[in-house]
Parts: C-alpha cells; structure tokens; sequence
C-alpha cells in the first residue's frame, strides 16, 4: 500500500464507522510487512495505527511474530509528539487475534498471515460489537462468507461491499 491508499484506507474505516471513530474499538491483525516474518519495515500497519490514533481510536495489534518492543518502538518513531505512555493510552497489544477483536467494532486485516484466513470468524463476529465491520486490506477473505455471518466488509481493491445503505 503505498501513503495515499493507506490515507484513504483510514478514511474508508473512519467514513464506515458513521463519519467518526473516537473512541471506538478497532482491531489491527497484523503489523508485519508481510507474512511469515517479523519485518516491520515499511508495514502498512505503522501508517494505519497512527492515522487511527489521530482520529481517537481505541487500537488492539496482534501480530504472531512481531516482537511487541518493535511495535513500540515503531509506532513511538513514527508518532514523535507523542511519549510512549500516551500512545499506550491509545493503543494495546494482544495475544492472539480473537482476544484482538474482542468487542471491537472493527476489524482491519493489515497482513496477510494464513491464521487470519483461518479464524473461527463466526466466533469473532459474536464478540464484537454491532454492526461488526471487516476491512480486509490483503484480500485474504473470503468476503460472501463473512457477509453471510453478519459482518458488513470492505476490501481494499474491490470496492465496498457495505450492505443495507451504509456508505463509504
């Protein structure tokens, strides 16, 4: 993803979530550049924390391979107006994805790990929010099966997919 795509990425979530998310609960899965390693170079995900935390958000990271000190060391380097306690404020990290999404009113997929694809998804919407709302930034999912379980999805490359009237 290069800067515009993930600004309008932001904007797509922020638009979704009814114009505003302050204060909302948003999981990220995935901080590494890419699968099955634990690069954080030039990760999507860093570009996306920040834009959400500028907007208020409530963000909770997993990763399976990232090391949390490298997430925040990350997000402290490319949010220097903010110290490391404030942006903890803001920002947790989990153990795994499904404690992620606990209660979140969003989900981004930000790396494409094969574990994602693989998530108990029917678990995942009962313990969000509602209206739970998926943005798959990899196309990783398999979007008719996750509007089928209740989730109003998006994808990055694809257009919205955001039934019922709901614009983004």
């Amino acid at each position: 993803m290069n800067e515009y795509q993930k600004r309008r990425f932001t904007r797509r979530v922020v638009d979704a979530l009814f114009k505003t998310i302050t204060g909302k609960r948003i999981a990220i899965l995935g901080f590494a550049f890419k699968a099955d390693t634990g690069d954080t170079r030039e990760s999507a995900a860093i570009t996306l924390v920040k834009h959400f935390m500028e907007e208020k958000a409530l963000i909770t990271i997993y990763d399976p391979q990232v090391e949390h000190e490298q997430i925040w060391m990350d997000l402290t380097e490319v949010s220097p107006m903010y110290s490391l306690h404030q942006i903890k404020k803001q920002v947790s990290i989990a153990t795994s994805a499904l404690d992620a999404c606990m209660d979140a009113e969003a989900v981004v997929i930000a790396t494409e790990w094969k574990e994602f694809a693989l998530l108990d998804w029917e678990s995942v919407y009962e313990n969000m929010s509602k209206p739970a709302f998926v943005f798959d930034g990899r196309l990783l999912l398999d979007q008719a099966k996750l509007t089928q379980i209740g989730f109003k999805v998006s994808t990055i490359g694809r257009g919205a997919e955001i039934p019922e009237g709901l614009m983004i």
